[in-house]
């Protein structure tokens, strides 16, 4: 094996996703000692050793991996990663996140506590490649990621995860909340009528949110709207004013406010994504 490296990537900006979007994907080739960190991400970053040798500290604890073995590495806690000098890993991840982000890493079994698994005899590599060779600039491929990364997800939870947190969870009223959010968005529904669509108070409905996907049962309702706007008014098909009302709100003044503080300009000047993805970052 020789050490010279390759890699192959795409990486695309955040949107304000409300369940789960795909940030980064790839396969790199590492040559001898390169190395990430010590350093935080902001996002789920899970990767497969598919060759070679190299160490994952984490936690205050160093692991030695080898091809088969792969690791999770949550947001916002310090990690580094670095390949074998004479044997260096080549790997494949995937980096992601959203509101169902945290629920869905849970359910694999894989945590702070535990982030390391082992791959040999699963389709978990094969699964990422698919992803990594799409092009996330067409809207097409980037839901086909974000499907990819569900099964990716899944057969995680088939190997290693437990259903049992999922029912003590209370996430089934999360997830009718959601539902009714997503058929009722464009009327002026409030947290009292979410709660009342899932048979529980205002205040459990809010600890079960905060607990399951750590928004708010408002700030997830006021996402989803800013999202349904974004999308409307990439369409270009409807003024200000429709996509305001088509979107829960009576006053596009006020409308025009919200929209701001989450996109960062207003809905006049609002415009779509750029068509190609920005080149990966190191993984």
């Amino acid at each position: 094996m020789t050490n010279d490296g390759f890699r192959h990537s795409f990486k695309q900006s955040f949107h304000n996703s409300l369940g789960l979007a795909v940030y980064s994907c790839g396969i790199q080739k590492c040559s001898g000692g390169h190395a990430w960190g010590p350093a935080v991400r902001d996002h789920y970053l899970i990767h497969c050793v598919t060759s070679g040798k190299g160490v994952y500290s984490f936690g205050g604890r160093d692991y030695a991996l080898q091809g088969g073995d792969g690791f999770l590495l949550p947001p916002g806690v310090v990690a580094s990663y670095a390949a074998d000098e004479e044997a260096p890993w080549q790997y494949c991840w995937i980096g992601f996140n959203g509101t169902d982000a945290k629920r869905l890493v849970e359910l694999t079994g894989l945590s702070y506590e535990n982030p390391i698994f082992h791959f040999t005899g699963t389709s978990l590599p094969d699964q990422l490649e698919k992803i990594s060779n799409l092009s996330v600039s067409a809207h097409s491929n980037e839901a086909r990621a974000e499907a990819g990364l569900l099964v990716f997800l899944a057969d995680l939870m088939d190997a290693f995860g437990s259903s049992s947190s999922h029912r003590a969870s209370g996430y089934e009223y999360v997830e009718k909340a959601a539902r009714y959010i997503e058929y009722n968005y464009s009327r002026t529904i409030n947290v009292d009528d979410i709660a009342a669509s899932a048979g529980i108070s205002r205040s459990h409905l809010y600890r079960l949110f905060m607990e399951n996907i750590s928004v708010p049962p408002n700030e997830y309702l006021m996402r989803f709207r800013m999202n349904k706007a974004a999308a409307l008014l990439e369409e270009g098909r409807l003024s200000v004013g429709e996509v305001a009302s088509s979107t829960g709100f009576t006053d596009q003044l006020y409308f025009s406010r919200v929209f701001k503080k989450y996109m960062g300009i207003p809905p006049s000047q609002y415009s779509p994504r750029p068509a190609s993805p920005e080149p990966g970052s190191e993984a």
